[in-house]
């Protein structure tokens, strides 16, 4: 059997997403879940993953471009970040400690409702490999955790070569590589491979037959991301592909996919590099 994480990202978005993200887990469809701690469902949804605690990974998703980034002052829109990132603008001078202080931030506010470190640390719109960002990111993870065993893994948001395409190239370029060689500097745990990487068009079957290519294609112990939720959500762009990747996932024709590609769903702490 070939060990994956299936990690379902964007939990406490909203309501809908909160609880399909905590039904697929207990029907061990997922084994790890990113958090958005700016959101004000943090609070109260982190009781649905109480249940879940060793079950699956839990971790955070640092956030610079999302409407509660927005709100906590320091967000961005992401051409916004990515553009502040390429002339330097989170991590020159002064600025990387700033950059720090919004990590820590999150990383305050994860703690405060689950009452331990993440598991792991991602990034919406995988700003954690942006330029500055990672670098901020590391100090904070070296400086709050040190050499213990309470280090969270880091995501590297790159496909593997046979799942490459544009939109998966260009996530890649925003720091993939400098961010794994930094974690490796400081031998930090990391996950090396990323899937899960669409355009959030077409039906439950396009979603379903993209599934069985990621999870052939997908190297062992590395992740594929998803996005489920209950129900779409009108102010949600990308909610009418939450409610179809909810309909599958938590459907026979994923277990058998799962059954027919050899795949276990795993935790990712166990395996994660340094």
């Amino acid at each position: 059997m070939k060990g994956l994480i299936l990690c379902a990202d964007d939990f406490a978005v909203h309501a809908e997403a909160s609880r399909g993200i905590a039904q697929l887990a207990q029907q061990a469809r997922l084994s790890a879940t990113s958090v958005m701690v700016l959101s004000p469902r943090w609070a109260q949804d982190a009781a649905l993953l109480q249940d879940l605690r060793g079950r699956i990974d839990v971790g955070l998703h640092l956030d610079w471009t999302s409407d509660f980034a927005l709100a906590s002052g320091h967000g961005l829109s992401l051409h916004a970040a990515m553009f502040k990132a390429a002339l330097g603008g989170f991590g020159r001078g002064a600025a990387l400690a700033v950059t720090r202080a919004v990590i820590e931030r999150q990383l305050d506010a994860f703690e405060a409702h689950w009452g331990a470190p993440p598991d792991y640390v991602d990034g919406h719109q995988h700003v954690q490999q942006f330029a500055g960002i990672r670098e901020a990111l590391v100090q904070a993870l070296v400086g709050r955790y040190g050499a213990g065993a309470a280090m969270p893994y880091v995501r590297i948001s790159r496909a593997p070569a046979g799942a490459a395409d544009t939109k998966s190239r260009v996530i890649a370029a925003m720091g993939a590589s400098a961010l794994e060689a930094r974690l490796a500097v400081h031998a930090l745990p990391r996950t090396t491979a990323l899937l899960g990487i669409y355009d959030f068009a077409g039906d439950t079957q396009r979603f379903g037959q993209l599934m069985q290519f990621w999870l052939a294609q997908a190297p062992a112990h590395s992740i594929i991301m998803c996005h489920p939720g209950q129900a779409a959500v009108h102010d949600d762009a990308i909610g009418a592909a939450r409610a179809r990747e909810f309909a599958y996932l938590g459907g026979a024709a994923f277990a058998d996919a799962l059954a027919q590609a050899g795949v276990l769903l795993v935790r990712g702490a166990a395996f994660a590099a340094r």
